[in-house]
């Protein structure tokens, strides 16, 4: 392989590598096309990119000496981290800006991928405290507050185990809402605070999947169709998984 040609696979793989992260991070089609034609211009290169909800299809062209590669690679299961996805945007613009070359861009990329994530404890409580605030925003009070809270955060902590065990995702889902409307359905039973309806009905809305559902009406306006489609049934299925969720819940209690 010349020179010229090990370049251009070097800029095909770190191009690949760039877009797989973005999409399994929770970017939009438009978002990953945008950023990786951004690096690919600061460099030099021109580019053929296919986008799909699981892999990327990419052709890296170098003009100068009309040598080109092309492949194929799968996107791990889809997340959320805004990190990422923020950081390679700035990244993009650094590229342009600063002209980074290939192995600047790796290190950077590697970086950002190997930042910890927040400890687990601080993750479940602030879901956890997200949970109690949607309870209050709908006029929880005292005891439906503290019921959301508890419920929210045992919810999180089976959905979290339940991954670790390599269940399916919406198993997890499902599992997560069980746990999550058993806890506040109890207070519907027991008849705890003065409106422990509010608890159970804001005690899985950590479930809701945001992201899968903007992403796929963003899709959608972008013109990328498929990938919207196939994100707005992801989304579906998730809601589903909840409501299966809370439905044997309720089955239980019989509330």
């Amino acid at each position: 392989m010349d020179k010229s040609l090990h370049k251009v696979k070097e800029a095909e793989a770190m191009l690949l590598n760039v877009g797989t992260l973005l999409m399994s991070s929770g970017a939009s089609t438009g978002r990953v096309r945008t950023t990786v034609n951004r690096i690919a211009d600061a460099l030099g290169y021109n580019i053929e990119l296919m986008i799909t909800n699981r892999s990327l299809m990419l052709k890296v062209i170098d003009e100068d000496s009309d040598q080109f590669i092309a492949s194929l690679k799968r996107t791990s299961p889809h997340g959320v981290n805004f990190r990422i996805v923020s950081g390679i945007s700035r990244m993009s613009w650094r590229v342009v800006e600063d002209h980074w070359n290939i192995p600047q861009i790796n290190a950077e990329v590697d970086r950002l991928v190997a930042l910890p994530h927040y400890p687990r404890l601080i993750t479940l409580s602030s879901v956890a405290l997200a949970g109690a605030s949607f309870c209050a925003l709908f006029g929880g009070k005292g005891y439906e507050l503290l019921v959301a809270f508890i419920a929210t955060f045992v919810g999180l902590f089976v959905r979290q185990e339940a991954l670790k065990k390599r269940f399916n995702p919406y198993v997890s889902i499902i599992f997560a809402a069980f746990a999550a409307s058993i806890l506040s359905g109890l207070s519907v039973k027991l008849g705890i605070g003065s409106s422990p309806d509010l608890a159970f009905a804001t005690s899985v809305l950590f479930l809701v999947p945001g992201v899968p559902l903007i992403n796929s009406f963003t899709d959608m306006i972008d013109g990328n169709i498929l990938n919207g489609i196939v994100r707005g049934i992801h989304g579906l299925v998730i809601a589903l998984a909840i409501a299966l969720g809370l439905l044997c819940a309720k089955y239980l209690l019989n509330i």
